[in-house]
């Protein structure tokens, strides 16, 4: 068994409210759930307009799967949420 997890650190530029800020990590980690069948969370910079870092974790039995699902989900934002811009990513696997 392989546990993959994976924190991204986003800026959003051009958020003026912390609503905005939520209306768009609320959408993507509803997409990402959805589509990669992965448990996503927001885990720091809770009050900051322009800052967020969420964490995707997944479970299968293989490495090899496990990393490149984390890839793909990478992939998958910076195409489908070209507003977040992701600013740093670390991939862990246990």
């Amino acid at each position: 068994m392989t546990i993959g997890i994976c924190k991204i650190e986003f800026y959003l530029p051009g958020l003026t409210s912390l609503k905005e800020k939520r209306s768009i990590l609320k959408s993507m980690l509803k997409r990402l759930h959805n589509t990669f069948n992965v448990a996503t969370a927001e885990i720091d910079y809770h009050d900051s307009w322009q800052s967020a870092l969420i964490a995707v974790v997944t479970v299968s039995n293989s490495r090899a799967h496990t990393d490149q699902m984390l890839n793909n989900i990478l992939s998958w934002i910076e195409s489908h949420y070209p507003e977040a811009m992701i600013v740093k990513q670390d991939i862990e696997l246990l």
